[in-house]
């Protein structure tokens, strides 16, 4: 979880959008990435699809764990269901419940570590920038 903290944090130094991910094989991080939303101007440029693209091809997800700084999104809980990942950490989910629910139908175990560097870091963001936050999680007014 500390690699994916250290992804959010850099997503943040960049101007972006505090969350980071990283998949993981066998204990070896295979991919990681964060939120390039806002610095590559693409709506789907979230934490965990950079991530997962960043690790490029892999033959089968059955050995990875997924680990993020928040809750994924229906986009990338989609992605995670498509792809058989297993099972994903999460750094919070207080701040954004994201798709839970969806991950666990799906037969993928989730696992909130509610870790509060998480939670106060997605806290601060939201508070200082609302409308980017309700642009990324496609908020409507």
């Amino acid at each position: 979880m500390q690699d994916a903290f250290q992804e959010a944090r850099a997503s943040l130094a960049e101007g972006g959008i505090p969350i980071g991910a990283v998949l993981v094989e066998g204990g070896a991080v295979i991919g990681r990435g964060h939120n390039l939303r806002v610095q590559e101007d693409n709506p789907i440029l979230h934490a965990e699809i950079a991530c997962l693209q960043n690790a490029g091809r892999i033959r089968r997800y059955t050995d990875c764990v997924l680990y993020s700084t928040l809750m994924p999104c229906y986009l990338c809980a989609g992605a995670v269901v498509q792809f058989g990942i297993p099972e994903v950490v999460v750094g919070e989910s207080a701040n954004f419940a994201g798709a839970k629910e969806f991950l666990e139908e799906h037969g993928v175990e989730v696992v909130d570590l509610d870790l509060p560097e998480c939670r106060e870091m997605m806290r601060r963001f939201i508070l200082e920038h609302p409308a980017l936050w309700d642009e990324d999680i496609g908020a409507r007014e």
